[in-house]
């Protein structure tokens, strides 16, 4: 699992706990969480992108 997989798994737990509980900190801060692991999935792909373009042969 890659970082933006384990960040978005790890925001998904903490907003169910915090709908749970009814704490809306936890909620938000795994929302955040989640984006946190969109954005580092989106600038991996982008990445392996770029790799691929500037090693073709």
């Amino acid at each position: 699992m890659g970082d933006g997989a384990a960040d978005d798994a790890k925001g998904r737990a903490k907003e169910a706990a915090g709908a749970l509980t009814g704490d809306d900190d936890l909620k938000r801060e795994g929302k955040v969480d989640q984006a946190t692991g969109t954005v580092k999935d989106k600038v991996g792909d982008a990445s392996d992108k770029l790799k691929d373009a500037v090693n073709r042969d």
